[in-house]
């Protein structure tokens, strides 16, 4: 459930960004997130993902968070001032990414700090990358800034105890309707 301007939306790749003008959607829906969150409850379908994407989607994220409390996570914005209280509202767990990197690197500080504050139980780390030169690098800030962590066999196995999952978009191919990014998923595939 992407929320954008607190309206659920489908966005392409990485358009989202500081230029509104660049922006394309597939879908924009009427229906409030609720509604949405509700199909994932009445389908008993745990760990579904709310996603703000961008500000003015609190109110929005609270509501989809309440119609299916420890359903649903929550990510966009997710830092270790306001992750419990997410937690509080309902969400199972909170997905964080930008927070966690700073000048383009992971802050291992900042990440143990978040563990220690939610559980590494309830953290699912956003890994989202774009690839680069044959590898795959995290994007962090809407998906427009290259960080120095690679998605790897080794990336995965050093974080693999500071959380409770990953979360993998190929942000070249999201919102795209052309399928998935084969290399990326056999990568994946690949690593024990």
């Amino acid at each position: 459930i992407d929320l954008h301007e607190g309206r659920v939306k489908q966005i392409v790749g990485g358009t989202l960004a500081a230029d509104a003008t660049a922006l394309r959607t597939n879908f924009v829906s009427d229906r409030p997130p609720a509604w949405f969150a509700d199909l994932y409850r009445r389908d008993d379908l745990r760990g579904g993902h709310v996603i703000m994407l961008g500000p003015g989607n609190e109110a929005a994220a609270r509501e989809a968070l309440a119609a299916f409390p420890g359903g649903l996570q929550i990510g966009g914005g997710i830092n270790l001032s306001n992750a419990r209280d997410w937690l509080g509202a309902g969400a199972s767990h909170v997905i964080v990414t930008s927070w966690v990197f700073r000048d383009g690197r992971l802050d291992e500080t900042r990440l143990r700090e978040l563990v220690t504050a939610v559980g590494r139980e309830r953290l699912v780390l956003d890994l989202s990358c774009r690839q680069r030169g044959g590898d795959y690098f995290v994007v962090t800030d809407r998906w427009q800034k290259f960080t120095e962590l690679t998605v790897s066999e080794r990336t995965l196995h050093d974080l693999a105890g500071m959380c409770a999952e990953f979360l993998v978009h190929a942000v070249d191919v999201e919102g795209l309707c052309r399928g998935i990014d084969p290399q990326l998923v056999r990568m994946l595939g690949q690593c024990s």
